[in-house]
């Protein structure tokens, strides 16, 4: 997107690194070139107000392209998953979608890491690489061949990609739609042990560290798993660890009506998971927090719950969720775009995810204090499927810009 005319953002506050600040911010040419900057002749001056100056989100693993919603949320890049149809295998798909949210959404599609995700015959990864993907992904499902899956890490190292994985041993979770406990066995819903999360981490770690690759585990929503990721990290295993609002907002008492909304891959956990979770945010085992956004429609989910399909609408309440810890005490605010933008953006090898010189001038003007009510009927999105719907939340986004050009509404 080409920017017409210089931008200056005054009278705001800059979400640094660092700490959050009054300030102002000036862009050119789509990059920042100043903080604490002052108008220049010619520019286009917009008064924040006192709104946070905060780095556009980006989104590490939609599995939906859907412009509306990211941009209500604050999201200017999204990677997607390769769970398309057809899949992600092949470059000439990677380039299409590379290029299809530009010029006010940058789409980063990730590679399938094997034909069709099957989970047999890696694809052709160099090719997709040189093509635009920012990363490799497994999709939905775990790769449960212990040899192909080294030989993607290996492979994936030598190009100097991240693996993104989904941890959870499909032998032990089956077709199982809920986690193992007290409220599956009321339900008589099919349910895994949440030990199926850990021996999936356990044996993905184990393949990183041997293979010197980079590994992120998408989402990891149990204790177990999250201290083998604690441990990894001591050790200096190159991983880290995702989670999405849900798993750190709801546990498994959300399915309790038989509420398909709540109806989630993973499936949600038992309350001390939950608050293991949200552990794992505030000591910095967790190093990105997701939307997951999977837009459902009613033919997905008006079923019994257990035929209805897993995923939730969760671009428009990231935001708003993750400011929900700020206001806990979990984590502090530059912690807060660490999560949803930095870190994110350092995975995925972008020059954005922070307000320094030099990146991208993707920028979003956050009221941290305004209220709003969740409503899947009134949602930007394709489908309304959000497991928070009718619930409040606090923290909206006033404005976007991506390249230092307004977006959205």
């Amino acid at each position: 997107m080409k920017q017409p005319y210089p931008l200056t953002i005054v009278n705001g506050r800059l979400v640094l690194p660092d700490g959050v600040r009054a300030g102002s911010l000036r862009c050119a040419g789509a990059r920042i070139v100043a903080l604490d900057a002052t108008p220049e002749g010619g520019d286009d001056v917009v008064d924040a107000k006192g709104a946070l100056i905060a780095p556009g989100l980006v989104d590490l693993g939609v599995f939906a392209v859907d412009k509306p919603a990211f941009h209500f949320g604050g999201i200017t890049r999204a990677a997607l998953m390769p769970d398309q149809s057809p899949p992600l295998d092949h470059p000439a798909r990677i380039q299409f979608l590379a290029y299809s949210g530009k010029p006010d959404l940058w789409v980063h599609p990730l590679a399938a890491a094997t034909v069709g995700l099957a989970g047999a015959d890696l694809a052709e990864l160099a090719l997709m690489r040189d093509a635009g993907a920012r990363a490799v992904a497994t999709g939905r499902r775990w790769i449960a061949d212990s040899g192909v899956m080294l030989r993607l890490l290996r492979y994936a190292a030598m190009l100097d990609l991240t693996v993104v994985t989904h941890a959870e041993d499909g032998g032990l979770a089956g077709q199982a739609v809920a986690t193992a406990g007290e409220i599956a066995t009321r339900l008589g819903l099919p349910s895994a042990p949440a030990e199926a999360e850990a021996l999936a981490v356990a044996r993905d770690i184990a393949l990183a560290e041997l293979s010197g690759a980079r590994l992120h585990l998408r989402q990891v929503t149990t204790k177990a798993a999250l201290d083998l990721v604690r441990a990894a990290k001591k050790r200096g295993v190159a991983v880290t660890a995702g989670v999405t609002p849900a798993h750190f907002m709801l546990s498994d008492l959300a399915t309790a009506e038989f509420r398909t909304f709540a109806r989630l891959s993973p499936p949600l956990r038992e309350e001390a998971d939950r608050q293991a979770v949200i552990e794992a945010i505030g000591d910095g085992t967790i190093d990105v927090i997701s939307s997951g956004h999977d837009p459902r429609g009613p033919e997905d989910k008006r079923l019994p719950f257990a035929d209805a399909e897993p995923g939730m609408a969760g671009a428009e309440t990231l935001l708003a969720m993750v400011l929900s810890l700020v206001r806990d005490g979990v984590i502090d605010l530059p912690r807060a775009f660490d999560l949803v933008a930095w870190k994110p953006a350092q995975l995925l090898g972008v020059d954005a995810g922070v307000l320094e010189v030099g990146k991208q001038a993707d920028i979003a003007l956050v009221d941290p204090d305004r209220p709003w009510i969740v409503q899947s009927a009134r949602m930007e999105a394709s489908a309304g499927n959000t497991p928070f719907d009718g619930q409040p939340a606090q923290g909206r986004v006033i404005a976007l810009y991506k390249g230092g050009v307004r977006v959205g509404k």
